[in-house]
């Protein structure tokens, strides 16, 4: 982008607006630029607040009469000498009609000088009247060169700490997305917090980003507790995730590898498919991002819904690597194809949209996204390409609901669950999904808690009775899901899939 910048710079583009909240920053990139052009330029700053001042010299030393955005653009134009001139957060006056006629009259003169104005401010605001003449660009924030910087420079302060490169790396990469004021903080944070900094301060890195998602306010970021051994069975599935667990490390990318684009996870309702999204942000030490379609939709507007998936998507680059989740994609985008007449094609575009950007980005996001009608995802979703792999969670196996029994018993009662024959409730759950199987015990636990005792087998073998499965209720749904996935998807389960790779 500083390259950019300075071409642009040196082309003479009289208008440029510089789209970036980090004032310094972006600052000392200009003023870097401006020492190496032929001849040097001087650089000068306005605000609001203290009128034009030279870069580098104390705000007192203004110049006079400058405070208003008139008066300070006439004071521009009146200048003989080459210069850059940045103008800050000008955007709650831009629209005023003589700010933008004054801004054109400086664009109109600067013709054959070697004069540019910058425009820089957190928001990008451009009035009509001035679409043709100015160019827009994106400070793009701190890149892993410049954060190892700013990580260097704290490890010195600490009387010259050492990290392992790996250990470096992973510090590194939890910062990103982060501007150079806020990964300085948050290394000051992790440092007071634990007195060290290694690479298990990461969580703490980790959550700064938290306040970039609750200001965006479409993506929420979710935590999990729990680990990917939690989830009960799935053992196919879970070791795809394990093998990839360091896919967006450097010493992947030296080897070759290219970086996961994302995964589809079909099945029936209660498997797992959520938990398996949710436990593989722990697994891989990623920031989990849930993509909330609900809000993205916005009939205040129009062209509003395009902006907030728009805007949702670059916060999710902004901290990549990072895992963006979306539940139910079934459900978010059924109606994409026939929109037109319900929503005025809404749906179509950010349908079309979100396709086009998982085609074309370059970005370490990993998109997990779970479903569970098939049939009611476009086929674009589908295809070859746009998904690294599709797997399909059916209803445990009579191991896998053991695992799941001796998980959730587990959890309730650590210090015996002897008392239970778990080969006797895998037999009796035969179609009950792994969330089934936890409101049975649930259910156990309520019976027996209202009698004031302990709960036990017969407990949770007549809840199991009292319960009528989804396999059973839906069980034409099922059928249909299994028939597709079976030469369509890969198996999440060890058992299914062994058996596969035999039968071929």
């Amino acid at each position: 982008m500083k390259e950019e910048l300075n071409i642009i710079i040196q082309a003479q583009y009289p208008l440029i607006y510089l789209v970036t909240s980090e004032e310094e920053r972006a600052e000392q990139a200009i003023s870097t630029i401006a020492q190496v052009l032929k001849p040097q330029r001087r650089v000068y700053v306005w605000t609001v607040t203290h009128g034009i001042v030279e870069y580098g010299q104390p705000r007192n030393v203004s110049q006079h009469n400058t405070v208003s955005p008139e008066a300070a653009i006439d004071w521009i134009i009146r200048q003989r000498e080459p210069g850059i001139f940045i103008l800050k957060d000008l955007h709650p006056f831009i629209d005023a009609p003589a700010t933008t006629r004054s801004l054109r009259d400086a664009i109109a003169s600067f013709k054959g000088q070697q004069k540019n104005i910058i425009l820089m401010s957190p928001m990008h605001q451009v009035p009509i009247e001035l679409e043709k003449e100015v160019v827009v660009l994106d400070f793009q924030l701190p890149d892993m060169a410049e954060l190892n910087k700013v990580l260097t420079s704290h490890l010195d302060h600490y009387r010259g700490r050492r990290l392992t490169t790996e250990a470096r790396e992973k510090l590194l990469r939890a910062a990103l997305g982060l501007t150079k004021d806020e990964a300085e903080k948050v290394y000051r944070k992790a440092q007071v917090t634990t007195s060290r900094l290694t690479e298990e301060e990461v969580d703490i890195v980790l959550s700064e980003k938290k306040q970039l998602i609750r200001r965006n306010g479409i993506l929420e970021y979710i935590e999990e507790d729990e680990t990917i051994d939690a989830v009960g069975g799935l053992e196919e599935l879970k070791k795809w995730l394990k093998q990839r667990s360091n896919a967006f490390t450097e010493r992947a990318r030296e080897y070759g590898l290219p970086q996961p684009k994302g995964m589809l996870i079909l099945g029936v309702p209660g498997c797992g498919k959520s938990l398996i999204a949710k436990t593989t942000s722990r697994l891989w030490g990623l920031p989990l991002l849930r993509l909330d379609m609900g809000r993205v939709y916005d009939g205040s507007m129009v062209g509003r819904s395009e902006a907030n998936l728009r805007n949702a998507l670059k916060t999710a680059e902004s901290i990549s690597p990072a895992i963006l989740f979306i539940d139910e994609l079934d459900k978010s985008f059924a109606g994409s194809a026939g929109s037109g007449d319900s929503d005025g094609g809404t749906s179509s575009r950010i349908f079309g949209s979100f396709l086009t950007w998982m085609q074309e980005k370059k970005s370490p996001v990993f998109v997990m996204a779970t479903a569970n009608r098939v049939e009611r995802l476009p086929g674009e979703f589908l295809r070859k390409g746009r998904f690294d792999e599709i797997f399909f969670v059916d209803l445990p196996t009579p191991e896998e609901r053991r695992d799941i029994f001796n998980i959730h018993l587990s959890k309730r009662r650590r210090e015996d669950i002897s008392r239970f024959d778990l080969e006797q409730l895998a037999k009796m759950s035969d179609g009950f999904s792994g969330a089934e199987i936890e409101q049975a015990i649930i259910a156990a636990m309520y019976e027996a808690f209202a009698q004031d005792r302990e709960f036990t087998q017969l407990d949770i073998i007549a809840a199991l009775k009292a319960t009528l499965p989804l396999s059973r209720t839906m069980q034409e749904q099922v059928t249909a899901l299994r028939d597709w996935a079976r030469q369509r998807a890969r198996p999440a389960a060890a058992s299914v899939a062994e058996y596969q790779r035999m039968e071929f």
